[in-house]
């Protein structure tokens, strides 16, 4: 809303100061610095309120944790917190005639709405297991066919694969191709980095392969909007974990839709320039600046747990952004914690049924996700589960979940440096 009166200012009123508004940078650090402040102060009274009503989670399985923490009474559903302080700024300077910053509102409401059904049916029906997962599911492909048919079908959303900026009469000219709807995305660590999903089904035909190219699209859109959700979810299980991780996954999708919106960045980092995605640039600010004040709350000790309201939100728009600016197939690398989450989790389940079948307890891990594995002894599996086996081990030294905590964030911090270098390393 302000950037329209701003704008409006600054065009027919000709105010001094109106302008910078037009400004990507000076939105985006407005959005980090007004995220920060409605997430720290509209957090205090959130966390009042729910203590006054004696809404909290019910009680987590601290038989893992070897220092005995206690979780006992806190309070959850801080993702309210988090939706909230994102959602402020992005109304107040973003474009919200901008289909992107529309797709991103859109992710964080659907993915909101279902985290905090979850999270209502946990602390007020009593029901641990909370919304069924099929549910869970159908909204995150239902929110991947939104995103998908969104990026297919609307006229605002095209891209330029080249784009140069000449010199002429001591000026900077941009010289790029011409605006095209393309089912293009961005290979990392390779020279011709781009690849059209219609060139996997070259043996279609015109314009069949055209077509083939885009249904594939949205099926890969629904996938990872799914994977990353979930794979969030799963990471959010300690302390600062969740928070700590997205936002640092935050930052480095910020950079990367930032390089991708600039045409002069564009063409020095030979990538696709897309109009339009600054908006993403803006939503992403306020988007680490809503998780590192939310941090205030939920660093150890947490005052608050996010529950799958923030868990599953986070997730859907770390997913949504990355498809937005043709950088989905970095995810594996951006997300690395959550996708190894993931897996261990599906590892485990996998070898434990194949043990089943055999009639012997096994497990690849004490416990998974992973991140418990670290802070559970062998002496606690055989108490749970006598006589089963355990392929790693580790060490028998166990870690604080703080610890665990902040090695995690380390290790996305390598990972999403390691993201940020692929657009030189090619």
């Amino acid at each position: 809303m302000l950037y329209y009166l701003f704008e409006y200012l600054d065009n027919c009123c000709d105010v001094p100061g109106a302008g910078m508004f037009t400004y990507v940078s000076f939105r985006a650090i407005f959005a980090i610095i007004v995220s920060l402040i409605v997430s720290i102060w509209f957090g205090k009274l959130f966390i009042r309120m729910l203590k006054r009503r004696n809404i909290s989670e019910t009680q987590r399985d601290e038989s893992i944790d070897p220092f005995n923490t206690q979780k006992k009474g806190v309070p959850t559903m801080g993702g309210i917190i988090i939706i909230v302080s994102i959602l402020v700024p992005c109304l107040l300077i973003g474009k919200l005639k901008n289909t992107y910053m529309i797709l991103m509102i859109v992710t964080t409401v659907i993915l909101g709405v279902i985290g905090f059904a979850d999270d209502y049916i946990k602390t007020f029906k009593k029901n641990k297991e909370g919304l069924k997962g099929w549910y869970k599911v159908f909204g995150q492909v239902l929110l991947g066919l939104i995103v998908g048919l969104t990026l297919r079908f609307s006229p605002e959303v095209v891209m330029n694969e080249r784009v140069d900026i000449k010199i002429e009469d001591n000026k900077e000219v941009v010289v790029k191709t011409p605006d095209v709807k393309s089912t293009r995305t961005t290979i990392p660590f390779f020279k011709n980095n781009n690849l059209n999903y219609a060139d996997i089904f070259n043996f279609l035909g015109e314009p069949y392969k055209y077509w083939a190219g885009w249904i594939f699209f949205v099926i890969v859109t629904v996938f990872v909007v799914t994977a990353v959700s979930n794979g969030s979810n799963l990471n959010d299980g300690m302390d600062g974990m969740a928070a700590g991780n997205s936002s640092i996954m935050g930052v480095a999708i910020g950079i990367l839709a930032y390089v991708s919106s600039n045409a002069v960045m564009a063409d020095y980092l030979n990538i696709m320039f897309i109009p339009g995605s600054e908006e993403v640039v803006v939503f992403m600010c306020a988007f680490v600046g809503a998780l590192i004040g939310f941090l205030w709350y939920n660093s150890y000790p947490a005052q608050i747990f996010m529950g799958d309201t923030g868990s599953l939100t986070i997730g859907g728009i770390i997913a949504v952004s990355a498809v937005i600016i043709h950088k989905e197939l970095l995810l594996p690398v951006i997300c690395g914690v959550f996708l190894w989450e993931s897996v261990s989790v599906i590892l485990q389940r996998f070898y434990y049924k194949m043990g089943k079948r055999k009639g012997v307890k096994q497990r690849l891990w004490k416990r998974t996700p992973i991140h418990d594995h670290y802070r559970t002894s062998l002496s606690q599996v055989q108490e749970n589960s006598p006589g089963c086996k355990v392929m790693f081990k580790g060490s028998s030294q166990l870690y604080h979940e703080t610890k665990i905590t902040f090695r995690f964030w380390i290790v996305s911090i390598m990972l999403a440096a390691i993201a940020i270098l692929t657009l030189k390393i090619r």
